[in-house]
C-alpha cells in the first residue's frame, strides 16, 4: 500500500447526540403479515469441506432475500425449481403470491458442489444473476416491480470457472459504450497455505461491454481482474463510474497481476534492494537543548563538496551536484544562526541544531522522513520508562482511594470485545490496480451495508464507541470520499449484546434500524421522536423532549431466518417456506 493516501473518517458532530438516554421498550403492536411460499427457497447447506469461518461468513450467513432498491418495496428470491420469484407490495392488506419473473436454464439439483444462487440489480433495467454453479448471466429486465409485462431477457451468459456468488455490480456508460461491471466472490483451496486455514478468498472484477455492430447488440467480457486476500470482505463495491473499487476487510487484498509484476521487478533488482536496506541514511540524537545528526560520507567527498543550508524550520544537505541528501521541514523551529556542521575524523558529517524551544522531545527530525534512526542513551530510556510507569501496575488497583481508578480488563463487557483486531477500508484504482486511499478502521467494527441511493455506492455502517454511524462513499469527491450521513444512537452497543443476531439492516430514510436473530425474533430501533405528552427524567427532574423506542416482533415460525431486508415502511423476513412483512412505518 505504499503511495496510498492514509485517510480518516470524520464524523459530523451535528449528527451525534451525547445526551441520548437509551431506548424505551414499546409494547405497541406491529402489524405482521405472512405469505406461504408454494416452493421452498433454494437454500444450500455448507458441505463438509466448507468448514472455515470464511465459508460461514460468505455462504453460511448468506442473505437469500434480495431488495431491488431501484423500485420501492420490491424483493426477490430463488426457489428450489430455479425460479426467480418477485414480491412487490403496494398494500399490505392485499398481498399477492410471489410471481415468477425468470427461470434459470440450469438444473440446480444436478450439481453437488454448487453455491447459493445470487442476484444483484445493476440498474433500473439491468440485472446480474449467478446460478451458483460458476455461470454468470447478464439480463435485460426492462422496468421491474409490479409490472405484469415484465420480461427478463438473457443478453450474456458464460461459464467463468469455479462457483461464485455476486458481491456487487454496476451499469454505466463510458465513451458511449454500455458496460456492466460485476464483482464475483470465491473461497478457494490454497495448496501453498500450510499454516493457515488452507483457503484464500478471491474477488474477480469482470467488465462486460456492448460490442454491437450494425445495430446488433452483443455483450462480451471486456476485462477480467482478480484480487486475492485471506479473509472474506465485509464490504466490496464498484464505483458507479466503474473506475474504482472499495473494500472493507480484516486482511488486505491485492491484485494478482500486480503481485506478479512486483515479483518480476524484485527478481531483477534484488541485489540493489538488499543494499538499500542495510543502513539508515542518517542517525540523530537529542537533548533538551539541541539535536545532533550524523551522516556517513562517501570516500571521495571533501569539505568543499558539502553544502548545508539552515532555516528556522527547514534543513537542506547537498553533496557535490547531486540531489539533496536531506531536505524538508523540521519537526519544530531551530535557532538557525547558531546551527553548525563539521567533518569528523571517521569521515562522517556531524550537524548540530539548536532548539528554539528548549525541553520538548521531537518524535521525528524531518516531517515524513523515515530514512533516519533516533538513538537514545540509557538515561533517556529510563526517563521515558518512568514517565510511563503510571500506566502499568503489578496490582489491579494500587490506589483504591483515587477519585478515578485505572481501567482494567475485568471492567469490560463481552460486547466490548471484537472478533478481529482491526479492519481496513481500501480504495483501488481500476487502471493502475493500486491502492489510492486507505483507512485503518481500528475499533470501528463493521456492522452492515445498505443502498440508500441506488445510483450511489452502498453505504456501510460502522460502530463508533457505542453508536453506529452510516457512511456514504463519494467516489467523485477525492477530498471527502466518505461522508457521515446518519447516526443510530447506541446501536453499536446494543447489537453487540445480541449473541444470536444474524442480519442487520436500516431504512433508506434512516428512520429505524433493525436486526434479527437466527430464529423468530426481530428487534427494531426507531430514531428519537418528539413526545405528545409531558415526560420528566426522575433522576434529574428535567423534562424529556423526545424518546427513542425499541420494538420486538416474534415470528410465527420455527424455521431459520434466511433473508432480511428493510425499506422505509416495512421489514421483509424470509424463511424457507414463508415470507413475513412487518409494517414499521405508515406510508405518510
Amino acid at each position: 500500500m505504499a503511495g496510498a493516501a492514509h485517510c480518516s473518517l470524520k464524523a459530523k458532530r451535528l449528527l451525534l447526540d451525547p445526551k441520548f438516554e437509551g431506548y424505551k421498550l414499546s409494547l405497541e403492536p406491529l402489524a405482521c403479515y405472512q405469505l406461504g411460499l408454494d416452493v421452498a427457497v433454494a437454500e444450500v447447506q455448507l458441505r463438509d469441506d466448507q468448514y472455515t469461518l470464511d465459508h460461514m461468513r460468505a455462504f453460511g450467513m448468506y442473505n437469500y432475500l434480495h431488495l431491488d432498491s431501484w423500485y420501492q418495496d420490491n424483493v426477490y428470491y430463488v426457489d428450489q425449481f430455479g425460479r426467480v420469484m418477485n414480491l412487490s407490495v403496494t398494500l399490505d392488506t392485499a398481498l399477492q403470491k410471489p410471481r415468477e419473473v425468470f427461470r434459470l436454464p440450469t438444473d440446480l439439483t444436478a450439481y453437488d458442489n454448487r453455491l447459493c444462487a445470487s442476484i444483484h440489480f445493476s440498474s433500473s433495467t439491468w440485472v446480474t444473476l449467478s446460478d451458483g454453479t460458476g455461470r454468470l448471466y447478464l439480463i435485460k429486465s426492462g422496468k421491474r416491480g409490479n409490472n405484469a409485462s415484465e420480461k427478463w431477457e438473457i443478453v450474456f451468459n458464460e461459464e467463468l470457472g469455479s462457483p461464485f456468488i455476486i458481491a456487487h455490480s454496476v451499469s454505466f456508460l463510458k465513451c458511449d459504450t454500455h458496460s456492466v461491471a460485476v464483482l464475483l466472490l470465491r473461497v478457494e483451496k490454497d495448496e501453498l497455505d500450510t499454516k493457515g486455514s488452507g483457503f484464500h478468498v478471491t474477488l474477480e472484477w469482470v467488465t462486460i461491454a456492448d460490442i454491437s455492430k450494425e445495430g446488433e447488440h452483443r455483450y462480451e467480457i471486456f476485462k477480467r481482474r482478480v484480487l486475492q486476500g485471506k479473509s472474506v470482505p465485509h464490504y466490496a463495491a464498484i464505483e458507479p463510474s466503474g473506475n474504482g473499487l472499495m473494500i472493507v476487510s480484516y486482511k488486505p487484498f491485492k491484485f494478482i497481476q500486480e503481485e506478479e509484476n512486483e515479483s518480476e521487478e524484485n527478481n531483477d533488482v534484488k541485489a540493489t534492494n538488499e543494499k538499500k536496506v542495510v543502513d539508515p541514511l542518517y542517525y540523530w540524537q537529542q537533548t533538551e537543548d539541541d539535536l545532533t545528526i550524523t551522516v556517513h560520507l562517501p570516500q571521495d567527498i571533501t569539505k568543499d563538496d558539502i553544502k548545508v543550508r539552515f532555516a528556522p524550520d527547514n534543513i537542506c544537505v547537498t553533496l557535490k551536484d547531486q540531489p539533496p541528501l536531506m531536505e524538508g521541514k523540521l519537526h519544530s523551529s531551530v535557532d538557525h544562526e547558531s546551527c553548525t556542521w563539521i567533518i569528523r575524523e571517521n569521515k562522517s558529517l556531524e550537524i548540530t541544531l539548536i532548539k528554539k524551544n528548549e525541553g520538548p522531545r521531537w518524535p521525528e527530525l524531518i516531517i515524513g522522513d523515515t530514512r533516519g534512526e533516533l538513538i537514545m542513551d540509557s538515561s533517556q530510556c529510563s526517563e521515558i520508562g518512568e514517565n510511563l510507569m503510571h500506566l502499568t501496575s503489578e496490582v489491579m488497583n494500587p490506589n483504591p482511594e483515587k477519585e478515578k481508578p485505572p481501567c482494567n480488563a475485568q471492567e469490560l463487557e463481552e460486547c466490548d470485545a471484537f472478533l478481529e483486531d482491526s479492519a481496513t477500508l481500501c480504495r483501488f484504482d481500476g487502471d493502475t490496480l493500486k491502492v489510492t486511499h486507505v483507512i485503518n478502521l481500528g475499533s470501528n467494527q463493521y456492522l452492515f451495508s445498505v443502498a440508500v441511493d441506488p445510483r450511489e455506492m452502498p453505504c456501510f455502517c460502522l460502530r463508533h464507541d457505542v453508536d453506529a454511524l452510516l457512511w456514504q462513499p463519494r467516489s467523485d469527491q477525492p477530498e471527502n470520499m466518505w461522508e457521515h450521513i446518519a447516526t443510530f444512537n447506541a446501536l453499536g452497543y446494543v447489537q453487540a449484546s445480541k449473541q444470536d443476531k444474524k442480519f442487520m439492516a436500516c431504512a433508506p430514510d434512516y428512520s429505524y434500524a433493525a436486526l434479527c436473530e437466527c430464529l423468530r425474533r426481530v428487534f427494531i430501533y426507531r430514531q428519537p421522536t418528539p413526545l405528545s405528552t409531558v415526560l420528566y427524567n426522575r433522576k434529574e427532574g428535567r423534562q424529556v423532549g423526545q424518546v427513542a423506542k425499541q420494538l420486538v416482533a416474534t415470528l410465527e415460525s420455527n424455521d431459520p431466518i434466511l433473508g432480511f431486508q428493510a425499506t422505509s415502511e416495512r421489514l421483509f423476513v424470509l424463511t424457507a417456506k414463508t415470507m413475513f412483512l412487518i409494517k414499521v412505518n405508515s406510508g405518510n
